[in-house]
């Protein structure tokens, strides 16, 4: 009877977990250094409830933020040292993932069921922000990482409701800077960690540290094929290439992607310059590409995934050492590429550019005619 009821709460724990994970919170961050020590960061967003109508948009030096609370906009006031050219969401001035005008980039990704900010003190009101505040408020400030660290030691972080999604949008980052230099930051019990990211790679829950640790249950894949193995009178060898990665998860959740971006990262073809870097970096997002119904938000009431082909919603590829923005869609694949050293920051206000001018593919016919 002990036995069973043992047995029984230890199912109930692995489907509780499970479940926590069935979410697919399945947003994936990769960084590649190229030769030359030039660098890229790149991400793919998912989000399979409801189209998040993404936009580019160029935020000006000058620019007056004022952060959220619960109690409204009466959070930290600031003006934005920097420039910086953003993917935002709901049509609104949150953003996802971005880059400044000096190359610090950051990325924005969901992380359910561990994300826990500081408790809201109405007297420091003026020194407070919400998730959604952090991408702008770290960007138009900073330059640097070791800036970023220090930074953020003075800043309060508070949870504030969503009203597209109902809670506090749960979240972690990914900062990093023009020479490879990378960090991830993280809320857990309702205070700021901060972990150096060596390998330049994210996903979402657990925490930064526990996929860390994870890595070591799968030190033995190698980017080398199996050898041949002779057992008694018999020869075998691998069917095919590849055999060195047997054993590499392959399902949507974050542990697992996790091991498949550092599998794929760390065994990346050499690169000579961030403009190569750019190519291998799609090749690695592409195997993180999820089909609507398996990512995070698919399981909320009121989905709704009319017009949406994907719940890969856009994947992007940003060169920190030259400034440029590359991206692509659920609706187009062609690459499209904004220019941060053609922009005016001075400007006033946020310019908004959609992503997809059309929701269709933009397809070259190349048919031979007589």
């Amino acid at each position: 009877m002990k036995f069973c009821n043992l047995l029984c709460a230890l199912v109930y724990s692995i489907l509780i977990a499970g479940s926590q994970f069935s979410m697919a919170d399945a947003c994936t961050g990769v960084r590649l250094i190229a030769k030359d020590g030039s660098s890229v960061y790149g991400r793919t967003m998912e989000w399979g409830t409801f189209d998040l109508n993404t936009r580019v948009a160029v935020v000006p030096r000058g620019y007056n933020f004022t952060g959220l609370t619960p109690d409204g906009h009466n959070g930290k006031k600031w003006q934005a040292k920097y420039g910086f050219v953003g993917l935002d969401m709901l049509g609104k001035d949150l953003f996802a993932d971005a880059q400044n005008e000096k190359g610090l980039s950051i990325g924005l990704f969901y992380h359910p069921g561990f994300a826990e900010y500081m408790d809201y003190d109405k007297t420091e009101a003026s020194n407070t922000i919400t998730a959604v505040d952090l991408v702008s408020y770290i960007l138009s400030q900073f330059a640097t990482i070791d800036e970023v660290k220090k930074g953020m030691e003075s800043v309060i972080v508070v949870p504030v409701v969503e009203k597209a999604i109902g809670i506090p949008v749960q979240a972690h980052w990914m900062v990093t800077e023009p020479s490879g230099k990378s960090i991830v930051i993280e809320y857990l019990d309702n205070e700021l960690h901060i972990f150096d990211n060596p390998l330049g790679v994210i996903t979402n829950s657990p925490s930064f540290d526990w996929h860390m640790t994870n890595l070591r249950n799968y030190v033995n894949l190698s980017a080398v094929a199996i050898p041949s193995k002779k057992i008694e009178d018999m020869n075998f060898s691998p069917l095919g290439g590849g055999s060195g990665m047997i054993g590499l998860p392959g399902d949507f959740t974050p542990p697992s992607r996790f091991i498949r971006a550092v599998a794929w990262s760390q065994t990346a073809r050499p690169l000579e310059k961030s403009r190569e870097a750019v190519y291998e970096l799609f090749r690695i997002l592409d195997n993180f590409n999820v089909p609507l119904g398996a990512a995070e938000g698919s399981d909320h009431v009121g989905t709704n995934i009319d017009g949406m082909r994907s719940a890969t919603l856009w994947t992007t590829a940003w060169d920190l050492t030259e400034k440029k923005l590359y991206f692509h869609t659920q609706h187009n694949r062609r690459v499209r590429m904004v220019d941060l050293n053609k922009i005016n920051f001075t400007i006033k206000g946020i310019k908004n550019i959609p992503l997809d001018e059309k929701k269709e593919q933009d397809t070259k016919d190349i048919t031979p005619f007589n």
